[in-house]
């Protein structure tokens, strides 16, 4: 018998690794910049702490829900091969061409962030916009050349990029207790709120405060590496939660107590701005290095990692074989890698505002999560029909929690049709390519292989 992937994979992981992997997973650079984007819609403070909030419920019940489904079908890369084993290869396909694309969008919108806190102090004399896209095109650029050349120089960024962050998070919490704060100033009405109505307001936070949340429904891709998975899985992603949300609505009571809440939706750069009240220019200055470093060093990982998803499509003879190439002396990936970029390029190109970004990206990750979360509703079907498996973990509110999961995210779709009608089109259009492009790949394929 052939030895698989899976079969090589032996369970290490303890409760805490894997606590540590989702509080990772989740906390990315989007709570030091998305915030604003929240303070934007709200209309009220209520509003944007119980966005919070609600986000924090519903990313708690999708994580119980991809624990389960991990816990069923324990894969190396289950996110990928669940669209696969629970539908079929062509919408596998149709799915992760858009994750593709939308993970590019991501990283592009990442690097705009980054290029947002170093433009005052590289470009102070040059306008806002054409100092934030010269920085963001330059720092990708710089990124593509190291990794083609295969130095491995952001390694270091990467090992404390963790301590980093949380150092960073926990400054600006306890910002709260040494900054005389501003959030008693009057509310003022901007063209994006809806001050007529407030569920409105509340359904269209949805976008920024899912986006800041995504990362945890990646804990399925750890079924095989953890003993006793029914009991350790749920545990850890509880704790991992819970700690994730207790930094951000902290993190986001702070922002409010200083800035206020028209403050910090006009703050692009909330991390400097705050570490500036505190500590003075120096600060601020120091703080927007360290920040930029650090999405930097983010924007790396994206390009360092996502050419594996085209690899992991061409081993399942769904892409050319030319995207599993690589360089044996610098070990990269060169065609996936070049390809990726110019993704990420195309983007910056048609779409240099973070808000855009950020509403195509969560157009293309709720297909994929709406989708991914239903396979659940499949596995426990097929289970009746064969027998349920041993030692597995089952999440309780079966069938109203995922149902309920699964309507949040059609929500937040909805969300992104009514704020930029544009971008779901363009999102199901690229959706729906993805059919015809999954047999043109397969019939250019088989067709080589005759040769």
């Amino acid at each position: 018998m052939a030895t698989t992937q899976d079969d090589k994979i032996k369970p290490q992981l303890r409760t805490f690794d894997l606590t540590m992997i989702v509080a990772g997973l989740v906390i990315g650079m989007g709570i030091f910049r998305v915030p604003s984007e929240v303070a934007h819609k709200a209309v009220i403070p209520m509003i944007f702490f119980a966005a919070w909030i609600t986000g924090a419920v519903v990313s708690f019940i999708g994580a119980l829900t991809f624990a389960e489904i991990g816990s069923r079908y324990p894969v190396a890369g289950g996110f990928y091969k669940i669209f696969s084993h629970c539908y079929h290869p062509c919408f596998a396909f149709m799915v992760n061409w858009i994750v593709v694309i939308s993970n590019a969008a991501a990283t592009a919108g990442v690097a705009i962030m980054g290029a947002e806190y170093i433009a005052p102090i590289l470009l102070p004399n040059i306008e806002h916009d054409i100092a934030i896209k010269s920085i963001t095109i330059s720092s990708l650029v710089l990124l593509y050349i190291i990794n083609m050349i295969g130095i491995r120089v952001s390694a270091k960024f990467l090992n404390g990029l963790m301590l980093v962050k949380l150092s960073m998070l926990v400054l600006l919490i306890s910002a709260v207790f040494f900054v005389a704060g501003d959030h008693n100033q009057p509310i003022v009405a901007t063209p994006d709120q809806s001050a007529g109505d407030m569920f409105k307001a509340f359904a269209m936070c949805f976008i920024p405060v899912f986006f800041t949340y995504g990362g945890y429904q990646q804990t399925m891709n750890f079924g095989k590496d953890i003993p006793n998975a029914s009991r350790t899985m749920p545990r850890a992603i509880f704790f991992g939660i819970t700690i994730i949300l207790i930094i951000y609505l902290s993190v986001n009571y702070s922002y409010y107590r200083i800035l206020g809440l028209n403050g910090l939706a006009h703050s692009t750069t909330i991390a400097s701005d705050i570490m500036g009240l505190m500590f003075g220019k120096v600060a601020f200055k120091l703080v927007s290095v360290i920040m930029f470093i650090s999405v930097m060093a983010y924007v790396n990982v994206s390009v360092m990692s996502n050419p594996r998803i085209y690899f992991a499509m061409a081993e399942d003879n769904v892409l050319p074989p030319i995207f599993k190439r690589f360089n044996h002396k610098t070990q990269v990936q060169e065609f996936a890698l070049t390809v990726f970029c110019v993704f990420i390029f195309i983007t910056l190109f048609f779409i240099s505002s973070f808000q855009k970004i950020l509403e195509h990206v969560m157009f293309f990750d709720s297909i994929s999560l709406i989708t991914a979360a239903a396979a659940i509703f499949i596995l426990r079907y097929r289970a009746k029909k064969s027998g349920e498996p041993k030692d597995i973990f089952k999440i309780k509110g079966y069938p109203y929690l995922p149902a309920f999961f699964i309507l949040v995210y059609l929500a937040v779709n909805i969300s992104v049709f009514y704020t930029n009608p544009w971008a779901a089109i363009t999102g199901f259009i690229l959706f729906v390519l993805g059919f015809p492009l999954y047999y043109l790949v397969k019939f250019a394929l088989k067709k080589q292989s005759n040769f």
